[in-house]
């Protein structure tokens, strides 16, 4: 039997993190929804207490990597950082998704820090928060046709490009940039840079307005002959055609499980008020009934939940083999389409479920419901995702399937 249940050594840290969620996120989340480009000052105490957790140990809601070390691997299996912070990314985007992501020091950036960085970036980028810029405005789901380049001169790179829709662009210290060292090589000379604010030739250009998650700001970037030390190069500088692209893009798959797992903290918040809502029309959804005998509404409810579950179901494993020293690539790309999708047809669901209450203010529905489709969309979309399970399956290679 798959058994669903979290891990009981993880209770206390998903107990904080609900409690969090429901005493600071849910009561200003309507707030910053209205006030986009306003930063939520509430958030300032509550980053320092998980800056404290995260340095003893503890973590939970905040970004996090995928970090392997063979000499310290161990005998049998374990649920460790990554699960955990899976788990508390769930408790927290059952709370608000655009204020999760408006952390202090808990962007994606910070995660692709913690994942790939050496241990002498890892202490001299202790306690920035930092952005993650890809999308380019001709470059969106192809991560490889990035035209951002980077040119080494003497002990600095230079960079020159745009990048578009960077989350936390405006607010965060730095930037963990993505740029080529030579076009002519392709995908292999793809690299990460981290650029700090206040860098010569790094500029915020605009910030837009969104549909959704608008308690986090969404910023256009622009970089020009900006220099930045060759040391704030994340990973090897070498350009290797077989493993160059494929250790830049290793960022994905400690990135993916966190984004799936704010699609499920979400979808669980829709289903949980949708519960409510039909309880107090008298719509009675019965667990021990086949979901064909019972009112329609319950039975769409009972759908959804089955969604929902299969989409926590492969998150939880995306994380587990992270902690277990397993490649997770192919698993985070499922959780990630998986979650993604889900998160978006519950929402809309629960929105129809409830009728006119869905789609006014009166409750979040409507609100979740704008805030879910990111979640199919940044980190890769749902048809980048499929794409790259579907050639994980077949073992074809990115030039065979297209």
């Amino acid at each position: 039997m798959i058994n669903l249940e979290a891990p009981k050594k993880a209770g206390a840290l998903i107990n904080q993190a609900y409690q969090a969620a429901a005493e600071v996120f849910r009561p200003i989340s309507r707030k910053y929804d209205r006030a986009e480009h306003t930063y939520p000052a509430e958030l300032d105490m509550f980053a320092a207490l998980l800056d404290g957790l995260n340095s003893s140990g503890e973590g939970g809601a905040g970004a996090a990597g995928v970090r392997r070390n063979e000499k310290e691997a161990e005998k049998g299996n374990r649920n460790g950082a990554n699960l955990n912070v899976v788990l508390g990314t769930i408790e927290m985007c059952w709370g608000d998704v655009g204020l999760l992501l408006t952390m202090p020091r808990q962007g994606l950036g910070n995660a692709a820090i913690a994942s790939v960085a050496n241990e002498e970036q890892l202490k001299r980028f202790s306690g920035i928060w930092a952005a993650m810029a890809i999308t380019e405005p001709g470059c969106g789901s192809d991560s490889a046709a990035i035209t951002a380049t980077a040119r080494l001169d003497g002990d600095e790179y230079v960079l020159n490009g745009e990048k578009i829709f960077v989350t936390s662009g405006e607010r965060a210290d730095a930037v963990v940039v993505w740029a080529t060292l030579d076009k002519t090589k392709g995908r292999a000379a793809i690299k990460s840079f981290v650029v700090e604010k206040g860098t010569p030739g790094f500029e915020v250009v605009r910030v837009e307005h969104k549909l959704g998650i608008r308690a986090s700001d969404t910023a256009v970037l622009r970089f020009e002959n900006c220099r930045v030390p060759k040391d704030n190069l994340l990973g090897t500088p070498e350009i290797d055609t077989k493993k160059g692209f494929a250790g830049v893009m290793q960022t994905f798959d400690n990135t993916r499980p966190l984004v799936a797992a704010m699609g499920v903290g979400l979808a669980r918040a829709a289903l949980e008020e949708t519960a409510r809502i039909l309880a107090d029309a008298g719509v009675v959804v019965d667990y021990d009934k086949p979901a064909h005998t019972q009112h329609a509404a319950a039975a769409a409810y009972l759908q959804l939940e089955a969604d929902y579950e299969s989409a926590y179901l492969l998150t939880l494993e995306s994380a587990w083999m992270a902690d277990n020293r397993k490649p997770n690539s192919l698993q985070a790309s499922m959780a990630k389409a998986k979650a993604g999708r889900s998160v978006v047809d519950i929402t809309l669901k629960c929105v129809e479920l409830a009728g006119i209450v869905g789609y006014t203010e009166e409750s979040l529905l409507e609100k979740w419901a704008r805030d879910a489709k990111i979640l199919d969309i940044f980190e890769g979309t749902q048809q980048i995702q499929q794409l790259i399970v579907a050639r994980r399956i077949l073992g074809k290679t990115s030039t065979e399937l297209k």
